[in-house]
């Protein structure tokens, strides 16, 4: 799997949801937006969730890229 796997806390803004169950997240440093799943919420449920609301966020290495996981709201 991945070896070098990145796991850092980090802060920014949900800036896109979709009707599909996930969306994209902002944050200052961040070279383009990261994905998140609706599986990678903690203490929110997606539907809860609106675009510019501010989360905190864990990223992760997937094969697609960088990832948000273990998003909740800031």
């Amino acid at each position: 799997m991945f070896n070098n796997l990145t796991k850092k806390s980090m802060t920014g803004t949900i800036k896109r949801l979709t009707d599909k169950g996930f969306g994209f997240i902002t944050g200052e440093g961040l070279q383009k937006d990261l994905f998140f799943h609706s599986n990678s919420l903690v203490g929110v449920s997606f539907d809860e969730l609106h675009e510019g609301d501010a989360v905190s966020f864990e990223t992760e290495e997937s094969p697609k890229g960088l990832n948000a996981t273990n998003v909740q709201r800031a």
